[in-house]
């Protein structure tokens, strides 16, 4: 960047190198921003007859340009890029969306870039209209080989960021007791509506049921007809491994085990499965309070309809310390 000052009356087309205020105090124009005709006789109106101003030299691009760029790239889904004062684009979700987020790309961009991105942590559920990542050029200007090579590193991987929007979800759940359904039921349905009732949602099916293998399979089958975007078990025993009688009955339906034990407390004995593309979790003591444990972690997506893998499990281990 070429940094000079000169008269306001040439100063269109030209980048404001500081901040310029009123007397009393108000800031008139801001540091970064580009001067157009109005902005000049604004400036003259107040008096100005001098500015500093900053041009952009050959090889460079300017940081609103750097920013955008960067954002229309790392991003896809139900979200929309809003440009902020002093070089920053802000991305923001348009409906409520899950946030999925590519760490390792992310990484390698904030660690050799003149941009830099922060994002929601992965999984996170986004209301609409809030905010989900930012993008923050270094002032004024930065080389065009360093964008290029962001956009190349994008490019190569796809969007880092996605907003996985979340329509219509469906929630089915399975009450589970030695002894008797209704007791699981009284003891964990109001904390399963408290659950989810922080994504706006109530369960739209339930069934209680003895923890048997071959009634919770059969209960099960039931309340997979329904279609549902997640069946959640909610027992008041914990399982031993995927060997137990929930996880039996889960293969005995024909469930694939994708994963058994999380990395996250509370919520470390979470057994989890896919019927086809449906989600079945157990997490037994994950529905006796209301406090956030892995149950809470893991929703988002897969009320987005996001397959979450064993090795995405796996990654919650960073931040799985919730209590």
């Amino acid at each position: 960047m070429k940094s000079q000052t000169i008269e306001t009356r040439a100063s269109a087309g030209r980048i404001l190198s500081t901040s310029i205020f009123r007397p009393c105090g108000r800031k008139l124009l801001a540091k970064g921003h580009l001067l157009n005709v109005d902005d000049v006789r604004l400036l003259e109106s107040e008096g100005l007859a001098h500015v500093s101003v900053t041009e952009l030299e050959d090889g460079e691009i300017g940081e609103d340009d750097a920013v955008l760029q960067a954002a229309r790239e790392m991003s896809c889904g139900s979200m929309e890029i809003r440009m902020a004062a002093g070089g920053r684009a802000n991305l923001i979700v348009t409906e409520n969306s899950c946030a999925v987020v590519d760490d390792e790309v992310l990484r390698q961009i904030n660690c050799v870039s003149s941009v830099v991105i922060a994002t929601v942590p992965n999984f996170s559920f986004a209301r609409a209209g809030s905010r989900v990542a930012t993008v923050k050029s270094a002032p004024f200007a930065i080389p065009r080989a360093h964008l290029e090579a962001v956009i190349d590193m994008l490019r190569d991987r796809g969007p880092i960021l996605q907003a996985r929007p979340i329509r219509n979800p469906s929630i089915a759940v399975l009450y589970c007791d030695p002894v008797h359904g209704d007791r699981a039921r009284a003891l964990f349905e109001p904390i399963m509506r408290q659950r989810l009732d922080h994504f706006g949602l109530a369960p739209s099916f339930a069934v209680a049921s003895v923890e048997d293998e071959r009634q919770v399979a059969r209960n099960l089958e039931h309340l997979l007809r329904t279609k549902p975007s997640i069946t959640l078990i909610a027992s008041t025993t914990a399982p031993a491994g995927p060997d137990d009688v929930i996880g039996r009955a889960m293969a005995q339906i024909g469930c694939h085990i994708e994963r058994f034990l999380a990395p996250v407390e509370p919520g470390s004995l979470f057994l989890l499965g896919y019927k086809d593309e449906i989600p079945v979790i157990s997490a037994p003591g994950c529905f006796r309070s209301a406090k956030r444990n892995v149950v809470d972690l893991v929703l988002p997506p897969m009320l987005a309809r996001y397959r979450v893998s064993s090795t995405e499990v796996g990654c919650l281990g960073h931040g799985g310390l919730l209590a």
